[in-house]
C-alpha cells in the first residue's frame, strides 16, 4: 500500500503541476498588476477595518482563521524537508512562490467573497460554490468538494498530528498514544463549538503562537546577524546552481520549494478561500487583499526564520537522488522538526526541544481547526438539508480519527498522503481561478475605481452583471455596508 501512494504523490506532484502554480501566479501578478507590492499597504489598513456581524465574521477574525490553516507543520518540519530534500535553494522557491502565489490567494479570496452564501446563519464559500456558481458546472464543483472533505477531512491532519506527536515525545519523552488521546480530546471539544468558537480560538492563539516563535528565531537570528549576508548568498547561489556543493540540485530546489511553499502558504491550492468567505466586508476584493498579505506572514516571516535558524547552526542533513547525502551534518537524524529543535537547541540547550514542540502544538493543532471547517464547509455544500448534520457528524469522528492514527504512523507516509491532498486540490482549484480570473479582475477594477473616487468601496454584482453573485445584488442584499 505504501508503495501505491508513493506512486500516486509522483504523478500529482509531477513538474506540470510545479510549473502550474508558478505561472498561475505569475500571469496572477500580471493581470492585477502586482497588487502584492502596490497595494500592500492597503492590505494592512483592511486587515483591521471591518467588523463582525451575526453571519460573518471580522476581516482579521477571517485572517487569523486562514492563518491558522496557512501556518502550521510546514513552517517547521516543511522547511526542514525541502532543505533536507532540495538543499538551501528550495528557500529561495519557496519565497518565490510566496510572492507569485500571493496574487493567486488574492484572486480565489476574491472569487470566494463574490459567489458566497448564508447557510444556517453563518456564510459559506469557497472553491466549490464558485466553480458551481461561476463556471456554472456540478461536476467540477463536487469533484472538489469531494476531494476536499478527503483531503481536509483525513489526509492533512494527519501530517500535523505525526508532527505533534514526534516533538512532543523527543521534548519531553511523553508517548505518542498518549498525544493522541489528548490531542483527540481538545479538538472535539472545540470543532463541536463551529466556526465562530474556531474563529475565537484562533483570533487568540495563532498572533501568540507567531508572535513567540518569530521573537525566539530573531533572537537566533540576532545572535548570528553577521552571518545573515553569507546565508541568503547561499540561498541564491544554490537555488541557481552557482553552489559548489549544491549546484546539480537546480531541479530538486525548485520541486521540492515550490511544493513545500503550496503546503505552508496554500496559496491557490483552495483551501484558504473558505476562511475569506466567512468574512463580513462591503466588497469581496477587500478580503482578497488581506488573504494575499497573509501568504506574506506565512512563508516570508515564519519560513523564513525556520530557514535561517537551521542554516546557521548547520542543522541539517541534504540528501540526494540515491540514497546517500550531500551533506550530513546530523547523521541518524531524520529529515522534519527534529531539525528546527536542534536548531534552537544548539543556543537555547535548556528549553531548545521544549520550546519548538510547544509551538508546534500551537501551529499544528490551529491548522487541524482550520482543515476541520473547511471540511465541514463541503459537507454543506454537498448535502444540503437535514442530511447536512449527519454528514458533520461523520466528518467529526473522520478527522479525529485521523489525528489519532496520524500520531502513530511513520512521518514519510503522513507526509506523502498529505502530499497528495494538497497537490489534487491545487490541481482542480487552479484550474478554477484560471477559467474565472476575468471576473476577480473586473472586481478588482470596481474596487480600485471606487477607491480612486474617493468613496468606501461597495460592490454591487447587478453593476458587472455577475449571474449567481445574489448576495451581493443591490435588490437581494440591501443597504448593508460595513462599518
Amino acid at each position: 500500500m505504501e508503495s501505491i501512494v508513493y506512486w500516486i504523490n509522483e504523478i500529482v506532484w509531477s513538474n506540470a503541476l510545479v510549473i502550474l502554480c508558478l505561472c498561475a501566479g505569475l500571469f496572477f501578478s500580471f493581470k492585477l498588476r502586482f497588487p502584492q507590492v502596490r497595494l500592500f499597504r492597503e492590505m494592512i489598513r483592511l486587515l483591521f477595518g471591518t467588523k463582525k456581524s451575526d453571519e460573518g465574521i471580522s476581516s482579521f477574525q477571517a485572517f487569523t482563521l486562514a492563518i491558522s490553516g496557512r501556518i502550521g507543520t510546514g513552517n517547521i518540519a516543511g522547511v526542514a524537508t525541502a532543505i533536507a530534500m532540495g538543499g538551501p535553494g528550495a528557500v529561495f522557491w519557496m519565497w518565490a512562490i510566496a510572492f507569485l502565489g500571493s496574487a493567486s490567494a488574492v484572486i480565489e479570496a476574491t472569487l470566494s467573497q463574490t459567489y458566497k452564501e448564508v447557510s444556517k446563519g453563518e456564510f459559506r464559500g469557497g472553491p466549490a460554490y464558485y466553480i458551481l456558481k461561476g463556471l456554472k458546472s456540478r461536476p467540477f464543483a463536487v469533484l472538489f468538494a469531494v476531494i476536499t472533505v478527503v483531503s481536509c477531512g483525513f489526509l492533512l491532519p494527519s501530517v500535523q498530528s505525526n508532527s505533534i506527536a514526534l516533538a512532543v515525545e523527543k521534548a519531553f519523552n511523553f508517548s505518542t498514544l498518549h498525544t493522541a488521546i489528548a490531542v483527540c480530546l481538545l479538538l472535539a471539544l472545540i470543532i463541536i463549538g463551529g466556526v465562530k468558537r474556531i474563529s475565537k480560538v484562533a483570533e487568540v492563539v495563532v498572533p501568540f503562537m507567531a508572535i513567540s516563535y518569530i521573537v525566539m528565531a530573531l533572537v537566533i537570528i540576532g545572535l548570528n546577524i553577521s552571518e545573515v549576508p553569507q546565508m541568503f548568498s547561499l540561498i541564491f547561489k544554490s537555488a541557481f546552481g552557482l553552489d559548489a556543493t549544491f549546484g546539480g540540485m537546480v531541479g530538486a530546489a525548485i520541486s521540492w520549494g515550490v511544493q513545500r511553499g503550496i503546503y505552508s502558504n496554500e496559496a491557490g491550492q483552495g483551501t484558504a478561500p473558505h476562511a475569506a468567505a466567512a468574512a463580513e466586508v462591503s466588497h469581496p476584493y477587500k478580503q482578497g487583499l488581506v488573504q494575499g498579505f497573509s501568504v506574506y506572514v506565512d512563508t516570508l516571516f515564519v519560513c523564513t526564520a525556520t530557514a535561517l535558524m537551521i542554516l546557521f547552526t548547520n542543522q541539517y542533513n541534504v540528501l540526494d537522488e540515491g540514497s546517500g547525502f550531500i551533506v550530513e551534518n546530523i547523521p541518524g537524524v531524520e529529515a522534519g522538526t527534529a531539525f528546527t529543535q536542534n536548531a534552537v537547541s544548539v543556543h537555547f540547550p535548556s528549553f531548545g526541544n521544549e520550546f519548538v514542540a510547544v509551538a508546534l502544538m500551537f501551529f499544528a493543532f490551529t491548522t487541524i481547526m482550520a482543515y476541520y471547517y473547511i471540511a465541514e464547509s463541503n459537507i454543506d455544500f454537498l448535502l444540503k438539508g437535514k442530511k447536512v448534520k449527519y454528514g458533520i457528524w461523520a466528518l467529526r469522528i473522520l478527522i479525529l480519527g485521523s489525528v489519532c492514527l496520524g500520531c502513530l504512523k511513520s512521518a514519510k507516509l503522513a507526509w506523502t498522503l498529505g502530499d497528495i491532498g494538497v497537490g489534487l486540490m491545487a490541481w482542480i482549484n487552479l484550474i478554477a481561478i484560471l477559467l474565472l480570473y476575468k471576473k476577480a479582475v473586473a472586481i478588482a477594477g470596481d474596487y480600485e475605481t471606487q477607491k480612486a473616487a474617493g468613496k468606501d468601496p461597495q460592490f454591487d454584482s447587478s453593476v458587472l452583471n455577475l449571474e449567481n453573485a445574489d448576495y451581493w445584488n443591490s435588490k437581494v442584499k440591501g443597504d448593508s455596508t460595513d462599518k
